[in-house]
């Protein structure tokens, strides 16, 4: 039977399209909206069965063309732009899509895996998946956090199958470059760095020191074994965070990066302070707009994920921006 992977040209969802095809799956349906049609690179390499346009396909399930046709869906095709303000779009790509396949996927009885946010916690300091802690600042978090609820709800009336949500923290890693400047402060530094020789962090705000605002960085490599895992084990339910678990400051991603790129240029590693000193990491003044509306500190509370049995380690900063920066220096030349 047929996998689905909703938003599988994406950030995250080719990397699961990608993992699967490890494993030997190459019946899969992949959904997405390629309005911006560069993101098709995403897919290139990976072995699927079909294509669908998102509407297309929302369309054919709602006529029962997939009736008894499909095993599982991984759901992660969403609008992830957190600066984007048009509540009407947000709520129907993120929200009424989201509970369109999670209606299907109970009639049919089968595994729902779904992508959340940490933006479901606003600007709260505890990051554990409890209704006190919540409070999105933006439309983007609002639209998450109101399917969670509805999960929550449908999880005390009796589930038919298996839906787990993810809390993403602040995922970085290969196949993110369509996503601009919501992509990873790893690939901005990455392309700083190759372009003038010079990365740039935000200065201090709030009484954090220049660089020092921290949050949790998880590899799309966990992310996507997280996924498989629940995929893997259809008895378990739930919204969990898929963070790293550990909060890191900005400064450890620069110089993580830069000394990836360094390694590849014959050069040694440089600390934070010999970094600055040389000039090649700048800080610059906190921007006015994001004032009031910037999350300086997020750590995932991973508690319940391994209380449900995901005993991986998680990659940390080092390691997996070394890794990313392998991959894009490989793709770049």
């Amino acid at each position: 039977m047929t996998i689905v992977v909703t938003g599988a040209a994406g950030f995250i969802g080719s990397n699961i399209v990608k993992a699967l095809n490890a494993r030997g799956e190459t019946d899969i349906i992949a959904v997405d909206n390629l309005t911006r049609g560069d993101k098709f690179v995403n897919l290139v390499d990976c072995e699927i069965s079909d294509y669908l346009d998102k509407q297309d396909f929302i369309s054919l399930i709602g006529s029962g063309d997939f009736d008894g046709e499909i095993r599982a869906i991984l759901h992660q095709g969403a609008c992830s732009d957190t600066m984007n303000h048009d509540g009407k779009y947000m709520m129907e790509n993120n929200y009424q899509y989201t509970l369109e396949l999670f209606e299907f996927c109970q009639a049919e009885e089968i595994p729902f895996l779904y992508a959340s946010s940490a933006a479901t916690y606003g600007k709260g300091s505890v990051f554990k998946e409890e209704r006190q802690h919540e409070g999105p600042l933006n439309v983007y978090g609002y639209s998450k956090f109101l399917f969670d609820q509805v999960l929550r709800r449908r999880m005390k009336e009796g589930l038919t199958a298996q839906v787990a949500g993810f809390r993403y923290f602040n995922v970085y890693g290969p196949q993110e470059q369509h996503k601009g400047r919501m992509a990873s402060v790893a690939f901005h530094n990455f392309n700083q760095y190759r372009e003038s020789g010079k990365v740039k962090l935000f200065g201090g705000y709030e009484g954090w020191d220049n660089g020092s605002q921290s949050r949790d960085f998880v590899s799309v490599e966990d992310v996507v074994n997280v996924n498989l895992f629940f995929l893997d084990n259809p008895d378990k339910s739930g919204i969990f965070n898929l963070g790293s678990g550990r909060a890191q400051p900005f400064n450890d991603v620069a110089v993580a990066t830069v000394n990836a790129c360094r390694r590849h240029e014959g050069k040694p590693a440089l600390t934070l302070a010999e970094l600055v000193q040389q000039g090649i990491l700048e800080y610059i003044e906190f921007p006015e707009a994001l004032k009031g509306k910037y999350q300086s500190f997020t750590q995932a509370d991973i508690g319940k994920l391994r209380e449900a049995g995901y005993d991986a380690p998680m990659l940390t900063v080092e390691q997996g921006v070394d890794r990313y920066v392998d991959w894009l220096i490989a793709r770049q030349g």
